[in-house]
């Protein structure tokens, strides 16, 4: 498992949903969606950030959707603090794992964790 990886996705969200405040954004933390949980993600990492954190997560809270620079750059923060503290990487992981999957509607789907080859859904559908 890459956790650096796997935690994108949430971290991502929280800085899309609360910008370069979302260190210090405490209110729905205790709620368990994406947004929340990348916020307390953000903050197990960074604390509540230095200099050189706050001006990663601004970057990526200022770029378009598509740039993966900023999204790189934030990747590699993380796995810079990971370096500095082996004990954090298993911590963070700890919070992933308890990420409940649900899914909705008629014939549901969910799919967790890193996911790599087809997947196919729905009636009638031919592979090969």
């Amino acid at each position: 498992m890459d956790t650096a990886d796997d935690i994108m996705p949430f971290v991502t969200a929280a800085i899309d949903a609360y910008g370069t405040g979302v260190l210090a954004k405490t209110s729905e933390l205790a709620a368990d969606t994406e947004v929340a949980r990348g916020s307390r993600i953000l903050q197990r990492v960074f604390g509540r950030g230095d200099a050189q954190a706050h001006q990663v997560i601004g970057r990526v809270a200022g770029a378009k959707p598509d740039d993966e620079s900023g999204r790189a750059a934030l990747r590699s923060a993380i796995i810079e603090e990971f370096r500095a503290d082996p004990l954090l990487r298993r911590e963070v992981a700890a919070m992933l794992s308890r990420v409940a999957l649900t899914a909705s509607g008629d014939r549901p789907v969910a799919v967790g964790g890193r996911t790599s080859g087809v997947i196919v859904t729905g009636d009638g559908n031919r592979i090969g």
